[in-house]
């Protein structure tokens, strides 16, 4: 039976943060709807102290975040647009179109038809997080979007010149600095300046996650993506204390709010870990965030058995799941709840995150549950079609589609297909 050696902060002490956050960004749409323009630059300046003529950054603004670089970011920003393209890329081929003949005269098929404009949102308030221009607007161009509007609010009072040639070398067609709930709600509902796009993709703080919700339906998103996760699963053979330590604390870093557990079947493995965390802490910079998010939301569990250990794990459905034990692939062929995978003690989330190719926008609270994270798919509608070719085949379709449209009812739906029936009958007779 599975034992907490710690646990974190209770589920109604969350959700009282959350509604706090439910009420803000209520005001904050509802003023952008009313308002427009001038509600996106109020709230920027409110929360950024950044309300510039235009949010819209020329190209004389890019070219001098190209200059404010050296060539080596530039190329490291390259290197790793060119990983997540080139698996985007192989995600895209392997959407295909179908058109099959189901019946004699029955054709069906499908199309995978892009959405025609997305908007990307890219945190930068308080990490200038360059990797999350990859993810969405590399993904949505490989998948084929005319039109990419991406946004990042300001880091330390000015455009990030990371995180704006990042958004140009992926492709973006225009480039916004603006952030927080009224950059999610000026591209969901339009304003003067800004046009409105169809879906938005793209991680954020709490506030941009619940703007995203309350604003689907009247625009697409990818996920609700809310802090980050981190699940660690170890043994004694595949890692120890201080290599878990480093894990759970590269991701509990992201924020105070950000869980981050350890499964094992090692009590052993468990308190080395945990005392490794305490001095891990006493030197990583990011301590004063990391500390907070391991002493409210971190956990370690031991567990007796693999078969114990998957069970766990799929209750947690954690955004990231890094696993390294001596039989990695175990997890893999029974897991079934995840973000994304992390196999072995020589890749981490930070992998990830950051370059390998793979997508970091994943699913947290628990809804890997029933989601997988951002991917080319996202970006893509699969419509289908069908086509009659013959007489024949449409009559004998029509009376089954009679029969079955009078079983409910559908008197009008009924007659769709009699009248195709008594006509196409009556053309054959003559």
């Amino acid at each position: 039976m599975a034992r907490f050696l710690k646990t974190g902060i209770t589920e109604d002490a969350a959700a009282e943060a959350d509604a706090q956050v439910r009420a803000t960004v209520e005001e904050i749409i509802a003023d952008v709807k009313k308002r427009g323009d001038d509600a996106v630059r109020d709230w920027s300046r409110k929360f950024d102290n950044w309300a510039p003529a235009s949010f819209r950054l020329s190209g004389k603004q890019i070219e001098s975040a190209y200059a404010a670089l050296d060539p080596q970011t530039i190329e490291d920003i390259r290197f790793a647009q060119t990983q997540v393209r080139n698996f985007a890329q192989i995600q895209r081929d392997a959407l295909k179109d179908v058109e099959v003949e189901t019946l004699p005269g029955v054709v069906l098929g499908h199309k995978n038809l892009p959405v025609n404009s997305v908007g990307c949102y890219v945190p930068g308030g308080k990490y200038p997080l360059v990797a999350s221009a990859h993810m969405s607007v590399v993904t949505a161009k490989v998948a084929g979007v005319k039109h990419v509007i991406s946004v990042a609010p300001p880091f330390e009072g000015k455009p990030n010149p990371a995180i704006v040639v990042a958004m140009h070398m992926a492709g973006a067609d225009e480039i916004l600095c603006v952030g927080g709930v009224q950059a999610v709600a000026a591209m969901a509902l339009g304003t003067q300046s800004i046009a409105s796009v169809d879906m938005i993709v793209g991680p954020g703080n709490a506030y941009v996650a619940e703007a995203k919700r309350q604003l689907f339906g009247r625009i697409g998103i990818d996920l609700l993506a809310g802090p980050t996760e981190t699940l660690v699963i170890a043994d004694e053979e595949g890692a120890d204390g201080e290599l878990c330590a480093a894990d759970l604390l590269g991701q509990a870093e992201h924020g105070p709010n950000s869980p981050a557990v350890l499964l094992t079947n090692s009590e052993k493995l468990a308190r080395e870990t945990m005392a490794e965390i305490e001095r891990q802490l006493t030197i990583l910079p990011t301590a004063h965030i990391a500390s907070k998010a391991w002493a409210d939301y971190g956990q370690v569990i031991v567990c007796d058995s693999y078969e114990e250990m998957v069970q766990v794990a799929d209750d947690i459905a954690s955004e990231h799941v890094q696993v390294m034990t001596h039989d990695p692939d175990y997890f893999l062929h029974n897991m079934t709840n995840y973000g994304a995978l992390f196999l072995g003690n020589r890749t981490n989330v930070s992998y990830g995150d950051k370059v390998i190719g793979t997508n970091h926008t994943l699913p947290t609270k628990r809804n890997a549950r029933f989601t997988g994270g951002l991917w080319v798919g996202k970006f893509i509608k699969t419509c289908t079609y069908q086509r009659v070719l013959t007489d024949e085949a449409s009559v004998m379709i029509g009376e089954y589609c009679s029969r079955l449209c009078a079983i409910e009812g559908f008197a009008g739906h009924k007659e769709q297909a009699d009248i195709r029936v008594r006509r196409l009958s009556q053309k054959k007779a003559a």
